[in-house]
């Protein structure tokens, strides 16, 4: 009964890789299309400077939805997508660097704490370029003009989809070279490793504690996708500091994060510090709960044939 009632983890050993690369890409594309609109609303509201443009997560929304569409929501979406890239190597490197820990330690805190930041560090040098670009896309739009680089609109054809795009890479290459495109990489290094290795210790340990509480029969799943949110949350309040001077020195081409870090407490005080942390929230609850979700039930889709009715969900 107790075995019952634990999480069973699903470990990389234990899958079929080519159901669980098929299947993980259609996954993570439907979470990016899902949550964008609250990762736009979220840079939006960490790069303006006190309350100049929206008053908070609901306004920027609505505001947003007035002036820009629904196609203003998803500035910079198509270039978002590459890093469906990145999603494939952070899955694969957890997975992997969970496996080599586990050879010297059977402690799961430690292997999701080391899989985690090392996942996030490998996933971050190729999301980085990608989150340049389309950080820039999405401040385009607005009354205040908060980017430094402005897009030269095009008429007609594919210039209108890509050119926008083509249009800000160069822009960045003209302005900063190379370079350009890894602004921010040490302040995402500082947000995004923490975040997962905080993230996949406390989504075991939030699962682990439910299953305790609930009654023997619950589905895991069910209690996995109240974990996840509730690790989403933890990880998103104590990275946001490092989050909010990530964003604005990618996109406003800062090269200091401890300058950032200086003018942000000086002229909004220690409150700028959670500048768009509710957005984040709620960005990050939901898209835990797919996230969650979509991960469990593809590693349950890619097990392999043998192992599926030694498991109990």
């Amino acid at each position: 009964m107790q075995q019952k009632r634990n999480i069973q983890i699903i470990e990389w050993e234990d899958l079929d890789k080519r159901k669980f690369y098929s299947f993980g890409i259609f996954m993570t594309m439907t979470i990016r299309a899902t949550v964008y609109p609250a990762t736009l609303i979220r840079t939006r509201l960490q790069v303006q400077r006190g309350r100049s443009l929206y008053n908070g997560t609901l306004d920027a929304f609505v505001k947003i939805l007035r002036t820009e569409g629904v196609r203003g929501l998803y500035r910079g979406f198509m270039v978002n997508t590459f890093t469906l890239i990145s999603g494939q190597a952070y899955i694969t490197t957890y997975e992997v660097v969970r496996k080599y820990v586990s050879l010297y330690s059977d402690n799961n805190t430690l292997k999701s704490l080391v899989a985690g930041g090392s996942a996030s560090l490998v996933a971050q040098s190729i999301t980085v370029p990608i989150d340049v670009v389309s950080q820039q896309l999405m401040m385009q739009g607005q009354r205040e003009h908060l980017s430094r680089f402005k897009v030269h609109t095009d008429t007609g054809g594919s210039k209108r989809v890509f050119g926008p795009t083509r249009n800000i890479m160069g822009q960045i290459f003209a302005a900063d070279g190379l370079r350009g495109f890894y602004r921010g990489y040490v302040a995402s290094l500082l947000t995004y490793i923490p975040n997962s290795a905080v993230w996949w210790p406390f989504y075991h340990f939030y699962a682990e504690q439910l299953s305790r509480l609930a009654p023997s029969d619950c589905p895991h799943l069910l209690l996995q996708a109240v974990a996840g949110p509730l690790a989403a949350a933890t990880a998103s309040t104590v990275t946001n500091p490092m989050d909010v001077v990530r964003a604005r020195i990618q996109v406003e081409g800062r090269s200091s994060v401890m300058d950032t870090f200086k003018q942000l407490i000086s002229e909004e005080g220690f409150w700028g510090l959670t500048k768009g942390l509710s957005a984040r929230i709620i960005s990050s609850a939901p898209t835990a709960i797919v996230m969650v979700v979509g991960y469990e039930t593809l590693k349950k889709l890619s097990l392999r044939p043998e192992l599926v009715d030694s498991r109990h969900w």
